[in-house]
């Protein structure tokens, strides 16, 4: 696990708290000739009165990672909290969830502070936008002003100091930062047959996860037997995940999604990751995901991009695509997001409310059949293949209704030397354009036509199901190919 050291500017300003082993002055930290922590894996918090540049402050963060230690804050953060027009970038995409979160504060003010230790904050409703606050830009103390205009936005971030704290904040920020490092201030768990740690994220709340319990226990004994210790977390260990050499992401996948921020920091932290974000921002959105299919020949059904609901467009959809036809928002998943519509009326309909939360529709020719061809590929090589049979009485696999209750249809997994050669060649051809990640590519066939539906950058692998043929192999072959990676990394060869 790893070590944290703590650096201020005068160990005086650690006085209201415990004393710590790894307590050092900045001076002595930027003065050290010899490691002043021989772990392999250390975590710097620095916690100097400045970060402008050139300060003792800026240069403790710029030595860290110079000496590939992990500190918070990164010079990054430094940099981008200095100037308001760089912070800002960071926060666009949280806009609305501010806007609700501060009208669920109520109140008649048009200005409002928060105070953040980690990410944590007392005031209530406002925990997750702390949180989200903190994902982004990582400081250990932080003071966030909001004001309001016609929305509430940020209107300053600015880095605390210890002694800036008074009283009960100073309890705060001691019990934020033994959360903060809980996991850290633990004795080592790891076992000497240990070659490597992986990160497997789950959400427990999800309610159609892409690995059920079952499989999540597997993907941990087929890692142990490779040696290879396999830890669940949740979003909570954003901040330290760069205490692992690899990434495994097993919670549905979008853009504006905490998902996307941990692979994208996996991939930064020069870990392994599966989901990689690459593969992420091409595999959810249909429409990027149809545009690439159709510009390499892969075969996909009829499909026509939609910018608007106006009569011409309609009758040019429905003369192009007949009726009846499938409209898709690009970033749907689990059959949520997607329509069948039988009449000119429900077209126009579904139109006007897909419209209104996405600037671009997809619609396809629909095409029936009894199942999905699901091909699991792992680094342009066959995984599992499985057949998904509609839900009963619905034209989909996923039938989500009104009542909220969500039924699916039946499945049936095969050996991959079973599916017809053409169902297995242009799957492999769908995936080899997303990369060389974990994929799904469902595939529809009729006689001797198919074509590709998706590609999903998170497939299912769930205990029962995907697993029916291959048992725990199926397990060990995804954890084989971690290993490979690791491997190759460390000897310094491409994955």
């Amino acid at each position: 696990m790893s070590q944290v050291i703590i650096l201020v500017d005068d160990p005086a300003d650690w006085a209201a708290y415990y004393p710590a082993r790894h307590l050092l002055s900045a001076k002595e930290y930027l003065q050290a000739q010899q490691p002043v922590c021989t772990d392999k894996k250390v975590q710097v918090i620095n916690l100097c009165r400045s970060y402008k540049y050139l300060s003792p402050g800026y240069y403790c963060s710029l030595l860290a990672e110079a000496r590939g230690q992990r500190v918070m804050p990164s010079v990054r953060t430094v940099n981008d909290l200095s100037r308001k027009a760089l912070y800002g970038l960071h926060f666009e995409q949280f806009e609305t969830a501010l806007d609700k979160a501060m009208k669920r504060k109520g109140g008649g003010s048009d200005h409002f502070s928060l105070l953040l230790f980690f990410g944590q904050t007392d005031q209530e409703g406002l925990g997750e936008l702390g949180r989200q606050i903190f994902d982004q830009l990582p400081c250990p103390l932080l003071k966030v002003e909001f004001r309001r205009r016609e929305n509430w936005a940020i209107e300053a971030l600015k880095p605390l100091t210890l002694k800036q704290l008074k009283g009960e904040q100073e309890d705060r920020f001691a019990q934020a930062l033994e959360q903060f490092n809980e996991r850290v201030w633990r004795s080592p768990r790891r076992r000497r047959s240990d070659r490597y740690e992986l990160a497997l994220l789950v959400n427990d709340q999800e309610a159609l996860p892409p690995s059920n319990k079952t499989a999540l226990k597997r993907f941990v004994k087929a890692g142990r037997q490779l040696g290879i210790r396999v830890d669940l977390i949740g979003r909570d260990a954003y901040t330290r995940l760069g205490e692992y050499d690899g990434l495994f992401i097993r919670e549905t996948t979008a853009l504006d999604h905490h998902t996307y921020q941990f692979a994208r920091k996996a991939e930064q932290e020069g870990m392994v990751v599966i989901d990689d974000p690459g593969s992420i921002l091409r595999c959810t959105n249909k429409i990027y995901l149809a545009e690439l299919m159709q510009a390499n020949n892969v075969p996909v059904p009829p499909t026509a991009f939609i910018f608007s609901d106006d009569d011409e467009q309609v009758d040019r959809l429905i003369d192009e695509l007949n009726l009846p036809m499938v409209l898709k928002i690009p970033d749907g998943s689990f059959s949520r997001g997607i329509s069948k519509v039988a009449t000119r009326e429900e077209l126009v309909k579904a139109l006007a409310q897909y419209l209104k939360q996405s600037s671009v529709v997809l619609a396809q020719a629909f095409m029936y059949t009894d199942y999905d061809w699901r091909i699991g590929v792992l680094n342009n090589r066959p995984l599992f293949a499985c057949q998904y049979f509609m839900s009963k009485g619905h034209w989909q696999i996923y039938h989500h209704q009104s009542s909220g209750k969500t039924t699916s249809g039946n499945s049936r997994t095969l050996p991959v030397q079973e599916v017809p050669a053409k169902v297995l060649k242009t799957a492999l051809k769908a995936a080899r354009l997303m990369g060389n990640g974990l994929y799904g590519v469902d595939l529809k066939q009729s006689g001797d036509e198919v074509v590709v539906i998706e590609v999903n950058d998170n497939p299912n692998i769930d205990a029962g199901v995907e697993d029916a043929w291959l048992g725990e192999d199926l397990y060990r072959q995804v954890m084989l190919e971690f290993l490979r990676r690791l491997e190759a990394k460390r000897l310094g060869l491409s994955v």
